[in-house]
């Protein structure tokens, strides 16, 4: 197990593979720079529609850290968090919640369907308070998650809503890339829950 005096940052990503321009693989690598551990879920290579299986994934990346984790989801990422939260007992200072991908109402042509999202078990998403501090980063267009229902998500989790105005999805798709903004929140995160404890 590895041990560090810094809250190690895990990166959950959605259903994609690694994306070099993804915004969570820009944060990651500078997060390395300057943190004494950044991990990242890999991509299923099989099963990558299970939901048990993400959850699974994430989990074995966790307990292989002795110590604190922040978490930084996004997309199903987030879902994969929130459904991993409700059996986990490892300590997490806080989570960065970012532009859920609402997976109980039809998702836009080549995503998932209903059906698909149903069976891999997604459904229905989790809607009780999270069990450690976490923010939700909400677009007011994306196309995965109406701005109103993710809204209702964050009260339900518990979390501080932070409304990123039109962003989309926040992926490469819509131009991001690098977002700054990610490393703020996660420092907001760190600080708050040193400034708790």
């Amino acid at each position: 197990m590895h041990t560090s005096s810094s809250p190690t940052i895990v990166i959950v990503p959605g259903l994609r593979d690694h994306v070099a321009d993804h915004w969570q693989t820009h944060l990651a690598d500078r997060l390395t720079e300057r943190l004494d551990d950044v991990r990242v879920v890999p991509p299923l290579e099989h099963h990558k529609l299970s939901r048990a299986a993400r959850v699974a994934a994430l989990d074995e990346v966790v307990r292989e850290i002795d110590g604190p984790v922040v978490l930084v989801a996004h997309s199903a990422g987030v879902m994969t968090t929130v459904h991993w939260a409700r059996t986990s007992h490892h300590p997490v200072l806080g989570a960065l919640l970012v532009t859920p991908a609402d997976v109980e109402v039809p998702l836009p042509p080549g995503y998932p369907t209903p059906v698909d999202l149903r069976e891999g078990g997604w459904t229905p998403i989790p809607r009780r308070r999270l069990p450690f501090p976490s923010i939700v980063a909400a677009s007011r267009n994306d196309e995965l998650g109406r701005f109103r229902r993710i809204s209702g998500m964050a009260e339900g989790w518990g979390s501080r809503l932070v409304d990123l105005g039109e962003v989309g999805h926040l992926n490469p798709a819509v131009g991001y890339g690098p977002w700054p903004r990610a490393e703020e929140l996660v420092d907001e995160l760190i600080a708050h829950s040193v400034y708790a404890g």
